[in-house]
């Protein structure tokens, strides 16, 4: 049983009212899980609209949910086939829908006063949906802000209502991840290419290490003066417990900068280094990143660049291939694979050995978005 988006954003009140009917749809849903196949889930634009879409072993897309709001970031219930994919910031939607068989089937919004920054996760045990949220109308003072960081926490069960709330430990948070015994957020601060970057030099970007279960500050990273440019942003992770997160520059000085880091156990940041000329290609800006299977390779997408670049895990740089408004990124089943989709619905299999190159190549998919990921 689907519930209709007024429903959904009728507000908390409702929700114990909604909770039933919800919990019915899920599990449903779940007693589907059987048929779910290998694949892909990513955000794309489609005519004048949008939607979540899946890609299969062809790399065909194939629209589950439509929306006429841009989607971002885009997650799978480790539960069964529910999956999320939640606004772009300033988002004020996300789309809750069937992922194996296509339908939409509720719609949440964010807290009062805040807007979604583009991304949310699933607990490991699908119980709760956590997502990044900033507060809007707060007077910067002197000192200018992107809106300070919400962890809000839902209960799946409770047709994703608000049961809890943390302070991300920053403004303008992006993602998040859980990795081990933390919750890391990427506080991105002023994010570049908006009007709060205009003449910004410094972006008050940071990472924090959060309880998972009570939201309390168990660690902090933080760049280097020579970096404070950098707003850090999107995160990927390992099954070996290795973390990194991926950075883009409010500066275009011509200056190189690192945009990739691996972050510590208690925050500490350490870059990835590549050529002067190969960090400059990227432009500033990477936009999505991802590990392959085995985690022995990160890749790091740059639109702005039009390239995918690939270091391996222990920081030697391996090279680039080209990819026109290349964004999304995801990893295979096989190592040493990745998967990059483009804006002009341009879908590639990057190889990865001793050298990288593209091996397999689909055409006339939707304008893919930021981010995709393997389901």
């Amino acid at each position: 049983m689907a519930l209709t988006r007024r429903a959904f954003l009728a507000g908390t009140t409702a929700g114990l009212v909604l909770a039933p009917a919800f919990a019915m749809a899920q599990s449903q849903l779940h007693a589907q899980a059987h048929a779910l196949d290998e694949g892909w889930m990513t955000t794309a634009g489609i005519g004048q609209g949008f939607g979540a879409f899946a890609l299969g072993a062809a790399f065909e897309a194939q629209e589950r949910a439509p929306s006429v709001a841009r989607l971002h970031g885009i997650e799978a219930s480790p539960r069964g086939p529910l999956a999320v994919a939640v606004g772009r910031r300033p988002g004020h939607v996300a789309v809750v829908f069937d992922r194996t068989h296509g339908g939409p089937v509720a719609e949440f919004a964010p807290g009062t006063g805040r807007v979604f920054s583009g991304h949310g996760r699933f607990s490991p045990d699908g119980t709760r949906f956590l997502t990044n949220e900033i507060e809007r109308g707060v007077a910067d003072g002197p000192t200018r802000t992107m809106g300070r960081g919400i962890v809000a926490v839902r209960a799946v069960a409770g047709g994703f209502e608000i049961v809890d709330e943390w302070r991300t430990g920053g403004d303008g948070p992006h993602d998040l991840m859980r990795n081990g015994p933390h919750l890391v957020v990427a506080n991105g601060g002023i994010e570049p290419n908006t009007p709060e970057a205009l003449d910004a030099e410094v972006t008050g970007s940071s990472i924090t290490l959060l309880d998972p279960d009570t939201g309390a500050a168990r660690g902090e990273g933080q760049l280097s003066t020579e970096l404070a440019s950098l707003s850090l942003r999107h995160l990927a992770r390992d099954e070996a417990g290795s973390i990194v997160v991926a950075a883009q520059d409010l500066l275009k000085d011509g200056v190189s900068r690192p945009l990739l880091f691996s972050i510590g156990a208690e925050g500490a940041l350490t870059p990835f280094e590549a050529p002067e000329g190969e960090l400059l290609a990227l432009r500033g800006y990477v936009g999505s990143v991802a590990f392959d299977a085995s985690g022995a390779f990160i890749a790091c997408s740059s639109p702005r660049g039009g390239r995918i670049a690939i270091w391996r895990r222990d920081g030697r740089y391996m090279g680039a291939v080209p990819l026109v408004d290349g964004c999304g990124l995801a990893g295979t089943a096989q190592a040493g694979r990745f998967l990059a989709t483009s804006g002009y619905g341009e879908v590639i299999l990057i190889a990865v050995d001793e050298s990288v190159g593209i091996i397999d190549r689909r055409t006339g998919g939707p304008r893919f978005d930021n981010h995709m990921v393997r389901a």
